[in-house]
């Protein structure tokens, strides 16, 4: 197994196969953005595939694909069925925005995709205008009914809660989710870039309590995913409810994950600027061994913990350029 200098397995990659979107969330990306990575510069399909199946090999049992927009790279189905089919990857997941989702869900699960993450931060859809930049919803509200029907099963969403923008929108979201048999993830935002920073941070405590009072939830008995949310759920155990806190109550301690890029480096921790660049190696023609050893220099970088509590600022790349 994978282990940092601090003793925390890394047992989770999650894996950005494009930093452009189709969306300009309001917290992750600035409307105007154009600082993409070239698509020379991003790795091939075969070079994202060597590097999974590295980690693989050193003990990584859950893979999660995601973007920028994971949907806007084509032939992302066909390359999910190959790392689906490597010996020892477990969970092979998927993170979205859906807007894409309806035509795709069928081909992606037969791929092999056991589960996804759905960014949905309002059920209102002038409110998702203004966070995504654009009339979103109806897209979103398809691609997840495709991919129930299609079979995933849980299907995540994913709601950045924040103040002024979308806090009144928790308790609905709360409810659809119940009722749909959706697993409600709600994220406080993290100041990552100046779209992060410039985000109202609405602490989660307090909803927490919202939601327990208004929907009678319990603590959650099951593990739902290898992540770091904190899970609640209903009185009869059919739908759940996560808090994923890195500023009011972080993570940190037993953080099992690192991120590849669409550029092929490898970042330790989304608040710490540690990375190490794999790139350069896959294109010098490197052995399976040697690209091993430069994956457990890597995980050798990997911080305690962020500093967005203390230095906010510190992190000026977005979310997009590091991968969700």
């Amino acid at each position: 197994m994978l282990r940092d200098r601090h003793g925390r397995t890394v047992d989770y990659l999650r894996v950005s196969v494009t930093d452009r979107c189709d969306l300009r969330c309001t917290y992750c990306m600035p409307q105007d953005y154009r600082g993409f990575e070239n698509p020379p510069d991003w790795l091939t399909y075969d070079e994202i595939e060597r590097v999974v199946a590295a980690f693989v090999r050193l003990g990584t049992r859950r893979v999660r694909l995601t973007g920028g927009e994971p949907l806007t790279r084509g032939g992302l189905a066909p390359f999910a069925a190959r790392l689906a089919a490597l010996p020892g990857l477990d969970d092979l997941s998927l993170s979205t925005n859906a807007t894409r989702l309806a035509r795709h869900a069928p081909a992606l699960r037969a791929a092999g995709i056991d589960r996804i993450n759905v960014s949905l931060d309002s059920l209102n859809r002038a409110c998702m205008t203004a966070i995504t930049g654009r009339d979103s919803l109806p897209a979103i509200l398809g691609g997840l009914a495709a991919a129930q029907e299609a079979g995933f099963d849980p299907i995540k969403i994913n709601m950045v809660a924040m103040k002024g923008v979308n806090e009144h929108e928790i308790e609905p979201m709360a409810a659809f989710c119940i009722e749909r048999g959706f697993i409600l993830r709600l994220i406080e935002v993290m100041p990552m870039g100046a779209t992060g920073r410039n985000t109202q941070f609405l602490p989660l405590d307090g909803i927490r309590d919202q939601l327990v009072r208004r929907f009678g939830l319990v603590p959650q008995a099951r593990e739902l995913g290898g992540g770091p949310a904190r899970y609640l759920s209903t009185p009869d155990g059919r739908a759940s409810v996560g808090f994923i806190t890195p500023l009011s109550q972080h993570f940190c301690a037993t953080c099992n994950r690192v991120r590849l890029a669409v550029d092929g480096t490898l970042y330790m921790c989304l608040g710490q600027e540690e990375s190490y660049p794999l790139r350069p190696l896959l294109r010098a023609g490197a052995s399976d061994a040697e690209l091993e050893a430069a994956i457990r220099t890597a995980i050798e970088l990997k911080p305690l913990q962020h500093d967005f509590n203390r230095q906010p600022e510190k992190i000026v790349r977005f979310m997009s350029q590091t991968g969700g």
